[in-house]
């Protein structure tokens, strides 16, 4: 199954219709739409739960989060529960190890929070709240203040590392369990390149190293990653743009292959996506190929979990290609796509 979050609202000059839910073939690649939950101002991004039995989402530029029983047989939603997540404009949510709480982000007031759920994915109100600590980078528009932008687990499920887009920072946080309670402690705060903007982070399958992509400066930097104090060490920059290329983009979705052997990034201006080797004993990325996103502004991307197919979401163009992957990384349009509005967000689910 496949789960799509869109951008809904008139401010965002968007298209979607909410959520949108798929019967995806893993042989081929092909999605067919099965059920539309509508009436949701931008669903804009998703999560399962560790059973994936539950989905979550925020809504962006507002003030909520949503759950949502999935259907066994057919995979379908059932809107369970909405609460305040405490903060404006929340982009990015995750569950923990122990499948009890929801962390999230709060772009707009630099904000991260705890939410407990039961069960059957009912959320309680907020019990933790973090504000970003920091002075803001150089960028008039973008960094006016902290901008959390991902709050994912680490391999381990013991912290959260978050980049922070307004600050230049990633942020990580030891979670400590205190009976009901769990509460983010911040462990480091790493100082990223001035004006970088920080975004999103993925790990190596080992856990061993950190990859964060800058979306102001479209760099993407290497990280050592130590997964028994959360720490990290950068070693290496990279450009996420062709060499050539001469104008305004931003770097936006970073996605790693299931093998960790590629790296995948995408470029929202020169609308494209930059493919990199990635070297296993020493975790140096080398870029190897770019090619048309095929469509306008691909804000996010994922790969399907047989590792098979890159699924690349255009927000602007109202459309999720479908790359095939080779074993060398090697990326090939297919002929069917996900049509759909505004599209920002894609998840699997795999049971």
């Amino acid at each position: 199954m496949v789960y799509v979050g869109s951008r809904t609202t008139r401010e965002r000059n968007a298209r979607g219709a909410g959520i949108t839910v798929y019967r995806h073939d893993p042989q081929t690649g092909r999605c067919e739409l099965i059920q539309t939950v509508g009436d949701l101002n931008n669903p804009s991004f998703l999560c399962l739960d560790q059973t994936q039995r539950l989905l979550f989402c925020v809504h962006g530029d507002q003030s909520i989060v949503s759950s949502f029983q999935i259907e066994p047989g057919n995979g379908t939603l059932t809107h369970v529960s909405s609460v305040s997540c405490e903060g404006n404009n929340p982009v990015h949510l995750t569950v923990d190890k122990s499948n009890k709480f929801l962390a999230v982000a709060n772009y707009a007031t630099g904000s991260i929070v705890i939410l407990p759920f039961d069960t059957d994915g009912r959320l309680q109100p907020v019990i933790s709240k973090y504000d970003l600590p920091g002075n803001p980078g150089p960028h008039k528009i973008e960094q006016t203040s902290s901008h959390p932008h991902m709050i994912p687990r680490d391999p381990s499920g013991r912290y959260l590392v978050v980049p922070d887009k307004g600050l230049d920072k990633v942020f990580v946080f030891d979670l400590k369990q205190q009976g009901s309670t769990l509460k983010p402690e911040l462990a480091h705060e790493i100082k990223a390149r001035e004006g970088a903007g920080p975004r999103h982070v993925v790990f190596s399958p080992t856990g061993s190293f950190a990859y964060v992509v800058n979306e102001l400066d479209s760099t993407i930097t290497s990280y050592r990653y130590n997964q028994n104090d959360g720490s990290l060490v950068p070693f290496q920059v990279v450009s996420a743009l062709p060499q050539d290329f001469v104008g305004d983009s931003r770097a936006a979705a970073l996605v790693m292959a299931p093998d960790g052997v590629h790296l995948f990034s995408s470029n929202r201006g020169h609308d494209s996506v930059t493919i990199f080797s990635v070297d296993q004993p020493t975790g140096k990325i080398n870029p190897i190929g770019n090619v048309p996103s095929q469509g306008k502004k691909p804000r996010f991307m994922t790969a399907s979990p047989n590792g098979r197919f890159l699924f690349v979401a255009n927000e602007d163009s109202d459309n999720i290609k479908t790359f095939s992957i080779s074993p060398k990384g090697e990326l090939t349009l297919l002929e069917h796509q996900i049509e759909t509005g505004s599209p920002v967000c894609l998840v699997f689910r795999t049971v």
